[in-house]
């Protein structure tokens, strides 16, 4: 990384480096300490500066006794993202180099007891997507994610959340030295108001007591109010049944994001699926049609517009 970030060009593979106009990706694996150190550190973001794409270490077992990040990914992630990079135009393969971007993705539940829930069927693969795709695209990004049960994509910070309140926390803290971020979790409107610290028992006879609700956070439009920097751009998504379109416009303008990604679900649309089929509404007033395809695709359509306003 050293070498490479400051043209020292000494043995074969450095002077391959030295002379390729093709797009490079490093997959780089070290020590926690090693990669935390900010020599590397500003190797890496000087490598990112001029559009290679430098996957993010994976977290796990070093070498002895040592865990933390710094593993390589594993392989057939590390092929996922060259594949990716290989499929793109040349003039973007890294539009989003030198960027942050913060993507949600899965489901948030909300404990009722300790063996209960309320929740919903999102899977969590078009927020992956997202994150996976916005990594081949040379961007560093966290991915905020809720009861999944997906590998993580190779070069990808993963924060782990359950409810809602825990995910509003996690996106307000990431979002604050972020370019873009992209609410794609499925957040549950609303949480019991009162969590039974034992298992609610089913008791002959009687009917079960009423469960009352409270309201959770609204996460999208509370980072669209308070933008952690100038220029940040937030996108929403909007998982609807009926009055797909109005529902969407009426949405956007409401929770005041730049971007909303609307789509129609059903317990056989969508969720848990590999295909998606979207439009992506504006506040500029434009809007977008993705046709039914792999949620990868709806991916990269979402990263253009975003990768368009930040330019």
């Amino acid at each position: 990384l050293a070498k490479a970030a400051h043209g020292m060009a000494d043995d074969l593979l450095t002077n391959t480096l030295l002379t390729a106009r093709c797009p490079v990706v490093f997959a780089p694996a070290m020590h926690t300490e090693m990669w935390e150190h900010p020599a590397t550190r500003e190797n890496v973001a000087t490598l990112r500066r001029r559009g290679a794409i430098v996957i993010e270490p994976a977290v796990g077992r070093l070498t002895g006794v040592d865990t933390g990040k710094g593993r390589l990914p594993d392989p057939a992630a590390i092929f996922e993202t060259c594949r990716r990079v290989l499929a793109r135009d040349r003039a973007t393969v890294a539009d989003l180099a030198g960027r942050h971007v913060v993507v949600s993705a899965g489901g948030t539940r909300e404990p009722l007891d300790p063996v209960r829930f309320l929740g919903n069927r999102s899977s969590g693969k078009q927020g992956y997507a997202l994150a996976a795709v916005a990594a081949a695209r040379g961007a560093r990004v966290t991915l905020l994610a809720a009861n999944t049960e997906l590998p993580d994509p190779a070069g990808v910070d993963v924060v782990r959340v359950s409810t809602a309140v825990e995910l509003r926390e996690a996106a307000l803290k990431a979002a604050a030295d972020a370019d873009a971020v992209v609410m794609a979790a499925a957040v549950a409107d609303f949480r019991p108001a009162h969590y039974a610290t034992g298992k609610i028992k089913k008791v002959e006879g009687r009917e079960p007591a009423p469960v009352a609700l409270v309201r959770n956070p609204d996460i999208l439009a509370e980072l669209s109010q308070r933008r952690a920097r100038p220029g940040q751009l937030v996108v929403g998504f909007a998982a609807e049944t009926d009055d797909v379109l109005a529902n969407g416009r009426a949405k956007l303008a409401r929770k005041g994001c730049d971007l909303l990604v609307v789509n129609e679900v059903g317990e056989r649309k969508v969720f848990g699926g590999d295909t998606n089929e979207a439009v992506v509404l504006g506040a500029d007033g434009s809007d977008t049609p993705v046709p039914h395809g792999p949620k990868e695709a709806l991916a990269e359509v979402v990263w253009d517009l975003v990768a368009e306003r930040l330019a």
